[in-house]
């Protein structure tokens, strides 16, 4: 890991600025972009940070609050179920992002984006395949971003709480099925999804 934050603070590229969402195969709940500026990606503490979905939910939580800590400008971005389905879930991706990098307190001389290049960002950028393993502050910003996400969902379990919302985070799972058809899709299920559409087209 590094390597690319390296090459880049040895150009005199700086500072740098991952990004990366969480949500974006889920059929209910929102889409969350995370964009995070640290003030230092080689600091020793942040050994631990890595892609989010290789981490137990409490280590996630920690490591939330410590780049919180040692950020140095954190942005999120919340895209609600119904903005997913009218845009479309790329779309939707790509414009948080941009979002997200414009929202943040100071201006990255570089974006590093997990898979997909921002079009129309105005910042030089760099897409990485599979950056939330190979660039920390898009680790930071996965964790950033399935944090916020996984809270939400939670919140929403106490509202919803047939569908379970807390242990599957809004993913399709048997469960999840299994309450879609006894109970039906909610707003906060993504019609534009092929499972939620065939329920509401039953």
């Amino acid at each position: 890991m590094k390597v690319i934050e390296q090459l880049l603070y040895s150009a005199g590229i700086s500072p740098i600025a991952g990004v990366d969402e969480a949500g974006r195969g889920a059929c209910a709940g929102p889409l969350v972009i995370a964009a995070v500026v640290l003030h230092d990606p080689f600091a020793p503490e942040l050994g631990l940070v890595r892609d989010s979905k290789e981490l137990s939910e409490n280590k996630r939580e920690e490591l939330f609050a410590l780049i919180t800590e040692k950020a140095a400008a954190i942005s999120v971005i919340t895209v609600p179920a119904a903005e997913v389905d009218a845009r479309g879930v790329h779309a939707a991706n790509l414009d948080g992002m941009r979002r997200a990098v414009h929202g943040l307190e100071l201006t990255p001389a570089y974006v590093l984006t997990d898979g997909y290049a921002i079009e129309g960002l105005g910042i030089p950028n760099l897409a990485v395949w599979k950056g939330d393993q190979v660039v920390v502050t898009i680790s930071a910003a996965s964790i950033i971003a399935k944090v916020t996400r996984d809270r939400i969902m939670r919140e929403m379990d106490l509202t919803f709480p047939h569908y379970g919302f807390a242990g599957h985070k809004g993913y399709i799972t048997a469960a999840h099925t299994r309450a879609l058809n006894e109970f039906g899709p909610i707003a906060e299920h993504r019609r534009s999804f092929s499972n939620i559409a065939a329920l509401i087209h039953k």
